[in-house]
């Protein structure tokens, strides 16, 4: 199982800026909550009274925090399967269209020389060498500039940018609120409950969900009904959601959906990939799938590093010769593919070497007309329809191959995998609802001017389509593809397909 090392900061006492009430609270509440639950193997504690640690001060002055940064993150230290999580309660500062953490000592009217950016936050805990870097800033409780606006804009588009899953306590305009009844802002204490056995949130996706209903229930609860505040969280790629940060709660759907991702980073970074199947064992200990996938990946590289050195032993060979090869001279030594090839694996027989070779082709329509006949195939059906009951008994060896084969052959721009991540990111689930799909159909261009194109009015090409686009023959013709495809890839069939 990978480590865990983090940072808690929590400020009451401001030399320059008002006093909080709870901020230390929360961020001693925190620490406990990453010793005991996360088990950090080291962890890092300042506050306005916080304890020396090996006979240094640790009150969170200016000089104090960024020599910190400084001088911990020089090289790196951790790995793949790793977490930094990075706590800051306190006052947060917008100044000059950047954003700022305040030290205890930092002053409003000199941000720039006084005051910690966000921006220098995140590109030292991304040198500690940690796959995932946990940002989590309730800092918003400052009026910030002159117009109002706090932190998040900027910190937002770095988190994007930098792949740093980010929770904010409250959206740039908000304030962040402390609550008297609950000696704790609003949003750690949603936060731990979610973290905790209340929420069980066992994933960046369900902590999110948690607190974006449960800090507006707090503020009503204490504060008032036309009080607003909204916490929210930047976590991209998209699997950067699906990450476990709470294994004790994980379950096998929390598993299944890193084991998708896994699976489908394999087909343009193996880096990741490995990193999603670690993060598969130590949610999951001994599972095959996972085992599998990083015996795949390292069969890969060594494929990839044997045909980088034939390349160059060939090259050097053509240099010496001052000549091409000749085509119908005997190469050197054997060609291993960069990829390795997708098994034709079946569990009803059937027989998937045509939509291999028509995808190799790129011959698209032919490939997705074929992908019709072969899930009716593998369906059992004799029409061209797939029936509601049929859909949980679908073999999930065939849903594999066939996602496999279209991820393959389009580098990664179609496939059912495809689809369904670009379902999620736009809100949808199992329940349907009518305005994701029509926003689904628009982003893989299934709609046009606010109407869904018929079947023959689609393009069949990877250089003028959106990612997603295909496989459709299998959801039917024009507006049908709203209910099919919603039947095909609903949590409960897509999920049950990749369970083992």
């Amino acid at each position: 199982m990978g480590k865990n090392l983090a940072i808690s900061i929590g400020i009451n006492k401001y030399d320059f800026l008002q006093p909080l009430k709870y901020a230390k609270r929360d961020a001693e509440l925190m620490q406990g909550f990453l010793r005991n639950q996360v088990g950090c193997e080291k962890l890092l504690f300042f506050s306005d009274d916080s304890p020396d640690f090996m006979g240094s001060s640790t009150r969170p002055y200016f000089t104090k925090l960024t020599q910190v940064l400084r001088t911990m993150f020089e090289k790196p230290f951790m790995e793949a399967g790793d977490n930094f999580w990075f706590f800051f309660s306190g006052h947060g500062r917008r100044h000059n269209g950047c954003d700022y953490l305040m030290a205890c000592d930092s002053d409003p009217d000199d941000v720039e020389r006084t005051a910690i950016s966000i921006n220098y936050v995140t590109e030292q805990l991304r040198r500690s060498g940690a796959d995932n870097v946990i940002l989590i800033l309730d800092a918003c409780r400052d009026q910030g500039s002159k117009s109002g606006e706090g932190i998040g804009n900027q910190s937002a588009e770095l988190a994007r940018q930098k792949g740093v899953i980010t929770f904010f306590s409250c959206s740039p305009n908000e304030l962040s609120y402390e609550i008297d009844a609950l000696q704790q802002g609003a949003f750690t204490k949603a936060l731990l409950e979610g973290l905790g056995v209340q929420g069980k949130c066992a994933t960046v996706e369900r902590l999110d969900h948690y607190l974006s209903s449960r800090v507006p229930e707090l503020i009503r609860q204490h504060k008032s009904k036309k009080v607003r505040q909204t916490p929210y969280v930047i976590a991209e790629p998209l699997t950067k959601s699906h990450l476990i940060i709470c294994p004790q709660y994980a379950t096998l759907y929390d598993v299944s959906k890193m084991k998708v991702d896994a699976f489908s980073a394999e087909h343009q970074d193996y880096e990741l990939a490995e990193q999603l199947w670690i993060r598969v064992l130590a949610a999951s200990p001994g599972d095959m799938d996972a085992i599998k996938g990083i015996q795949r990946i390292a069969v890969s590289r060594i494929g990839n590093q044997a045909s980088a050195q034939n390349n160059f032993v060939a090259a050097t060979v053509d240099k010496r010769s001052e000549s091409p090869l000749s085509a119908k001279s005997t190469p050197l030594v054997n060609t291993i593919p960069n990829e390795a090839d997708v098994p034709l694996n079946s569990a009803r027989g059937i027989d998937y070497t045509n939509l291999r070779d028509l995808l190799a082709a790129r011959r698209w329509k032919e490939a997705d007309r074929e992908t019709l006949k072969v899930i009716l195939k593998a369906a059992g059906e004799e029409e061209e329809w797939i029936y509601m009951e049929n859909f949980e008994e679908f073999p999930c060896e065939d849903l594999r191959t066939i996602d496999q084969l279209w991820v393959k052959y389009s580098n990664g721009h179609f496939g059912f995998s495809v689809q369904k991540r670009i379902y999620q990111s736009l809100g949808g689930t199992s329940q349907k609802d009518e305005a994701i799909w029509e926003r689904f159909g628009d982003k893989v261009g299934w709609r046009k001017n606010g109407k869904w194109l018929h079947y023959n009015d689609l393009t069949f090409s990877e250089r003028n389509t959106a990612p997603g686009h295909l496989p459709l023959a299998v959801v039917g013709r024009g507006s049908e593809c709203i209910e099919l495809w919603w039947l095909w890839c609903s949590e409960l069939c897509w999920w049950l397909c990749w369970l083992e």
